[in-house]
C-alpha cells in the first residue's frame, strides 16, 4: 500500500493526514502553537514553531499508523496567505511572522488607498488593508529598518516549512495572489508593486503551479521527521482554496460557509470579482475563482474565549445548548482583530452588549458561537449586494464545523442548509493534491469520489431564523453604535 500526506498551518495549529491510495484516512495529528500580540492590534507567529509542529505531527502519524516511511510517494503543504517571513541569504528568519489578522499596517495601507489604489486594483484586484503583504511589508521596511536592512529573502508560511524540508525557494501562484505584489493579469510579480517597496522581485520567491514537484526530503528534514528522501513534495497552496475543494466545491455555482480561524463564505464562480469587501483567488481547478466574503475572528473567537475564560470545546457547547436562541439579550461582536466584511475596518473592537444579572456562562458561550453567525450574515448579505449568485444550501467547512450546536446556529442564522463532508479540512485537500500529482487519482473529482462522502445535512429551523433576523437589527445597531468610539482618537 502506498500513502500521500497533507499538512495544514492553520491560525492555532496545524493538522497532518496521511492517507492511502485507496482513499481511506490512515492516520492524523494535530500540534497547536501560539500567536502573540504584543501590542494591542499586533498578531505574530514564530516560522520555528511551524516547523516544530511539522516534525511533531509527521512523527505522530508515522508512529499511529505503522507505516513505512518510504512508502509514502509525496506530501504537499497549505497555510493561511499573506503571512510573510523575512529572511537574511541564509533563509535564516530575522523577525516573527506578521500574522494576517495584524492591523499594524493600519496607515501604510490608508496611503497605499490614497495613492495607488488604481495601479494595485489593477493588478492585484483588491483594495489596499492590513490584511495583505504589501502593507505589512511597507510597515516593517519603516519600523524595523535594521530587520529590513538584513532582508534578502521573503517566503511565506507554508513556504517556509516547505523550504525547511526540501531547501527550495518557490510558492504557488494562488499564495502570490494574496501578497498584493502580484500582476493577476500578467502571472508573475509586479515590477511595479515592488517598487512601492523599492525591492528586486529576486528577493521573492519562484511562482509555480501548486502541484509541482519542487524537491524531496532532504537528509536533514528525514532525521527530524522520519520521513524517506524518496518522498516527493509539492509546492502546494492555500488553506482556504484546499478547503473548497476538499469540500467538493469544483463547479460555478457551489459554495462553502467556513468555521475556521477566520470565517468565510465563498462561491465557485468563473470569473474574478474586484471589490473591498472581498477577498478572490483562483481555485486550483484552471479557469475557476472561489471570491468571498471573510470575518476576521470566527473560530478564532471560541478559542480566544475558551482560553481566556477556561473549560473545553464540549462541555461550552453542552452549556450553551441549554441557552435559548438569542441569547437571553445578549449580543457578541466578535470584531477581535478589527473586521473585513463588509466593513474593512481594522479599528472596530469586539463587545458584549445587553449583559445582565442573570446571564450565565454559558449564555455568554452561546452569544459567542451566535455573534461568529451574525458575522457571516452579515457577510451573505454583502455578497448579496454585489450580485454574486447565491443559492439555498452550500457545504460547511473548517473546525468549528465539527460542533452540532454551532452548525445548527449557523443554519438557522443565515436561513440555509448546510451540507457536512465526512472530510473537509485543508490537510485532506492537500493530500488528495499530491495523489493527483502522483496519479493515484486521474484529476480532482475522481479524488472526491474516491476518498470524500457526506456526512450530514443540517436544515434551518424557520422558527428560530426568524428569531434571529431580529437578533441581527440589533447586532448591527451595536456596530453602528460603536463604531464611532472605536474611530475616536
Amino acid at each position: 500500500m502506498k500513502y500521500v500526506l497533507g499538512i495544514d498551518f492553520g491560525g492555532g495549529a496545524s493538522k497532518a493526514t496521511l492517507l492511502s491510495v485507496d482513499g481511506k484516512i490512515v492516520a492524523t495529528n494535530t500540534v497547536e502553537y501560539p500567536t502573540h500580540y504584543p501590542k494591542n492590534g499586533w498578531s505574530e507567529q514564530d516560522p520555528d514553531d511551524w516547523y516544530r509542529a511539522t516534525k511533531e505531527n509527521i512523527i505522530a502519524v508515522l508512529q499511529k499508523s505503522g507505516v513505512d516511511a518510504s512508502d509514502i510517494l509525496a506530501l504537499s503543504l497549505d497555510a493561511a496567505t499573506h503571512t510573510a517571513v523575512l529572511m537574511d541569504e541564509n533563509f535564516t528568519p530575522l523577525h516573527p511572522a506578521i500574522y494576517w489578522t495584524d492591523t499594524r499596517s493600519t496607515e501604510e495601507s490608508a496611503y497605499l488607498r490614497a495613492h495607488y489604489a488604481e495601479l494595485i486594483n489593477e493588478q492585484a484586484f483588491h483594495t489596499p488593508d492590513t490584511i495583505w503583504t504589501l502593507p505589512q511589508l511597507m510597515w516593517a521596511k519603516k519600523n524595523l529598518p535594521e530587520i529590513w536592512k538584513k532582508t534578502r529573502k521573503i517566503l511565506f508560511a507554508k513556504d517556509y516549512v516547505r523550504h525547511r524540508l526540501t531547501g527550495d525557494y518557490v510558492t504557488d501562484y494562488i499564495e502570490a495572489e494574496g501578497s498584493m505584489l502580484f500582476d493577476f493579469n500578467k502571472k508573475c510579480w509586479s515590477r511595479e508593486l515592488c517598487d512601492l517597496l523599492e525591492i528586486d522581485t529576486a528577493m521573492l520567491p519562484t511562482i509555480v503551479s501548486p502541484t509541482d514537484i519542487v524537491g524531496n526530503i532532504t537528509p536533514e528534514a528525514a532525521a527530524d521527521t522520519g520521513l524517506s528522501t524518496s518522498t516527493a513534495v509539492l509546492c502546494g497552496t492555500t488553506d482556504t482554496v484546499m478547503e473548497v475543494f476538499a469540500a467538493g466545491a469544483v463547479e460555478k455555482g457551489q459554495m462553502t460557509v467556513k468555521l475556521a480561524t477566520a470565517g468565510r463564505i465563498c462561491v465557485i464562480t468563473d470569473r474574478p470579482y474586484k471589490s473591498r469587501h472581498l477577498v478572490t483567488y483562483s481555485h486550483v481547478l484552471p479557469d475557476l475563482w472561489y471570491p468571498g466574503s471573510a470575518t476576521k475572528s470566527c473560530a478564532a473567537s471560541f478559542r480566544w474565549y475558551r482560553d481566556t475564560f477556561g473549560g473545553d470545546y464540549m462541555e461550552l457547547d453542552e452549556g450553551a445548548s441549554n441557552v435559548p436562541v438569542g441569547s437571553d439579550g445578549l449580543i457578541f461582536n466578535p470584531y477581535l482583530n478589527g473586521e473585513l466584511t463588509p466593513y474593512a475596518d481594522p479599528a472596530l473592537c469586539a463587545s458584549f452588549i445587553g449583559i445582565r444579572a442573570g446571564h450565565t456562562k454559558a449564555h455568554f458561550t452561546r452569544a459567542v458561537l451566535e455573534g461568529v453567525a451574525m458575522s457571516l450574515l452579515d457577510c451573505k448579505k454583502a455578497l448579496e449586494t454585489l450580485g454574486l449568485p447565491l443559492g439555498d444550501s452550500a457545504v460547511i467547512i473548517g473546525g468549528g464545523s465539527k460542533s452540532p450546536l454551532w452548525r445548527q446556529i449557523t443554519a438557522d442564522v443565515l436561513g440555509m442548509t448546510l451540507a457536512e463532508k465526512k472530510y473537509a479540512d485543508s490537510s485532506f485537500g492537500s493530500a488528495m493534491l499530491a495523489g493527483i500529482r502522483m496519479g493515484v487519482w486521474a484529476d480532482p473529482k475522481a479524488a472526491l469520489a474516491a476518498c470524500n462522502a457526506d456526512k450530514s445535512v443540517t436544515k434551518p429551523n424557520e422558527e428560530n431564523h426568524a428569531a434571529y433576523e431580529k437578533v441581527f437589527e440589533r447586532y448591527k445597531a451595536v456596530h453602528d453604535a460603536l463604531a464611532p468610539i472605536y474611530h475616536a482618537k
